[in-house]
């Protein structure tokens, strides 16, 4: 089975503009599909800007909403798998937005959508409603691929329970700002470590709001090493998730195999 190319764009678009934010993702994606990629993984809230104020709720539509159809647009035209962040409205309840990520297939097609479960600080507990479905899949390129976002990555138990679900490649779009670049720089390796899969980590990057958002995305491999890095300013790299690499590493990593769940019963 071939590598699933990855694409990572690591951008704060322009926050409060979603038409401008798709011409980005749309001249992204070209670069991404000419250098092979699959998948192209977007930042947190892309596809509006993170720190925008009432501009999430004004800005905030369902899945399906014109936002998501124009990315489905991009993603069949380059021919290739979109994971991108938004805020979502629910469909049936106005009142109630949630910080979302969808994954669009390379024909255009939903594959999967999370809503993201641990919200991170005052302001998006203001703003957003929590998500209650932790693991989130779709099969893609031969992998099964999981969704996080941002914050939900930092709990090691979150990802544990994927790495038991099967996913392969946890795809974790991110708005992480300083001083916490210690979660990109070392905690992201160590998580794709010790539950033996891949996470690309795709963060804003500059000012924006209240916020100063550190970059470094990477595509850290179950070995514990970042298969692929930026640097701190707007960047678009590209790594391979490699089943056989991926293969290889379980079975020499044993730490699924010697969990003793028995044991754990405190920790729930």
């Amino acid at each position: 089975m071939p590598p699933l190319r990855t694409a990572l764009l690591q951008s704060s678009g322009h926050p409060g503009d979603p038409a401008r934010n798709l011409k980005v993702l749309d001249e992204a994606a070209g670069r991404a599909a000419a250098g092979g990629a699959g998948l192209l993984v977007t930042s947190e809230m892309f596809l509006t800007g993170y720190a925008i104020g009432e501009g999430i709720r004004r800005l905030a539509e369902p899945a399906d909403g014109p936002g998501g159809r124009a990315v489905a647009e991009i993603a069949a035209a380059h021919g290739l798998a979109v994971l991108y962040g938004y805020p979502e409205r629910d469909a049936e309840r106005d009142d109630t937005v949630y910080n979302s990520a969808r994954l669009v297939g390379p024909d255009g097609a939903e594959l999967a959508n999370y809503r993201k479960t641990h919200l991170f600080g005052c302001f998006e507990r203001d703003w957003f409603t929590p998500g209650d479905t932790p693991v989130v899949q779709a099969e893609l390129g031969g992998l099964t691929v999981g969704i996080m976002i941002c914050y939900d990555v930092e709990f090691p138990e979150n990802v544990r329970a994927h790495a038991l679900a099967g996913t392969d490649l946890l795809l974790v779009p991110t708005a992480q700002m300083h001083p916490f670049q210690i979660v990109p720089e070392s905690l992201i390796p160590v998580r794709a470590f010790e539950s033996q899969l891949y996470i690309a980590y795709v963060n804003r990057t500059g000012p924006e709001g209240e916020f100063d958002f550190v970059g470094l995305s990477c595509l850290a491999g179950p070995d514990g090493t970042a298969r692929a890095r930026a640097g701190r300013g707007e960047e678009l790299v590209i790594g391979d998730a490699d089943p056989e690499l991926l293969s290889a590493s379980r079975t020499a990593n044993p730490y699924l195999r010697d969990r003793r769940p028995g044991l754990y019963g405190s920790l729930s």
